[in-house]
């Protein structure tokens, strides 16, 4: 079966619009006598991040889960693994310029684009620091909908806020799960992988190349 070519973008924000550098966090584990790794170990176990995500706790209380678990098992005192933490989440990340570039080509050619993305109740801040809060036509917050990505909900609710059917809407995401399960839901996805993929990604949505 031949689908109709896409008529809407869902993007990823994490990985793909914004990177974070991990030297961040490792310079912050050197400061506060943390393992390496520590900070990412703790603070992504998924059944520490899933609340903060669907929208169960706030990106506050995500954060005291995190500094609780360090002083718990001993890697830090509690001062020094909140200093750690607050250390570490000071930075906001940076924007990828090519993909940022990619979402005003297809705005500008008047295909929405909705920012798709497992996040917590700090999305809409960091959309504002990073000077990102007017780029996207609707912004899908997994901690807002309360669903997550991967599952059929968040990408059935990310559908209708960018007001086009699943047939219809390319996703692009750097998570292999990620993208597998916009697919089952009936999407085209794409796993991005930085911004070699662009020539491909203006193809598919019709887009002349820059």
């Amino acid at each position: 079966m031949v689908r109709e070519r896409a008529a809407a973008l869902l993007i990823d924000l994490d990985g793909v619009v914004r990177v974070f550098d991990p030297a961040v966090a490792a310079a912050a584990e050197r400061r506060h006598d943390l393992p390496e790794g520590e900070l990412y170990r703790v603070a992504f176990a998924w059944g520490r991040l899933r609340p903060a995500i669907a929208g169960e706790q706030t990106h506050e209380e995500w954060l005291d889960t995190v500094v609780a678990e360090l002083a718990v098992t001993g890697v830090a005192d509690r001062v020094r693994a909140r200093a750690a933490v607050d250390d570490w989440q000071a930075d906001r990340g940076q924007v990828v310029p090519e993909a940022l570039e990619f979402v005003r080509e297809l705005r500008a050619a008047r295909i929405p684009v909705g920012l798709a993305t497992n996040a917590t109740t700090w999305l809409d801040a960091d959309l504002a620091a990073l000077g990102l809060a007017d780029e996207f036509d609707v912004v899908v917050n997994s901690s807002v909908i309360g669903a997550h990505k991967p599952t059929r909900e968040f990408f059935a609710m990310a559908c209708v806020a960018v007001a086009t059917p699943p047939a219809r809407c390319f996703f692009v995401d750097d998570d292999d799960r990620h993208v597998r399960g916009a697919r089952v839901a009936g999407l085209s996805a794409y796993r991005w992988h930085g911004a070699a993929d662009l020539p491909y990604l203006r193809a598919a949505l019709a887009i002349p190349a820059g």
